[in-house]
């Protein structure tokens, strides 16, 4: 009867979870980074995004600067970022300093600092228009 019960209890709890999108702190493309990125910082449109292979991390390039993401538990922190930025690199990928105690290094896996440094090249350039 015990174990029905706590059975019952457990599943309850998962489809409520699920029900509750609770969970889906991952970065699972450059999509969903651009999506994070623009959601969490006022102003900020997204362009070329790197994700790190393990979907923890990610590097938005934007009009604004670059939004660093990482996961944390099950939401995304991002912070803002402005060139240029303090990499060190690991043969694992590449870590970010944000200068932000309480935000921490975010390492991205499996992004080389070429790549990095590109995506920051392109960041804060915004296409102008000119109608006549």
């Amino acid at each position: 009867m015990q174990l029905g019960g706590w059975l019952a209890a457990v599943l309850l709890l998962a489809w409520i979870a699920r029900v509750l999108r609770m969970g889906e702190g991952r970065i699972t493309d450059a999509t969903t980074a651009a999506g994070f990125a623009e959601g969490a910082l006022a102003g900020f449109r997204a362009g070329r995004a790197l994700v790190g292979t393990d979907g923890a991390a990610a590097l938005v390039a934007g009009d604004a600067g670059i939004a660093v993401l990482k996961r944390h538990g099950a939401r995304v922190a991002v912070r803002r970022l402005i060139p240029p930025l303090r990499l060190r690199v690991a043969v694992e990928g590449v870590t970010v300093d944000t200068g932000e105690r309480l935000f921490g290094a975010v390492t991205l896996f499996g992004v080389t600092e070429d790549e990095v440094r590109a995506l920051e090249a392109g960041a804060g350039r915004s296409t102008v228009v000119t109608l006549h």
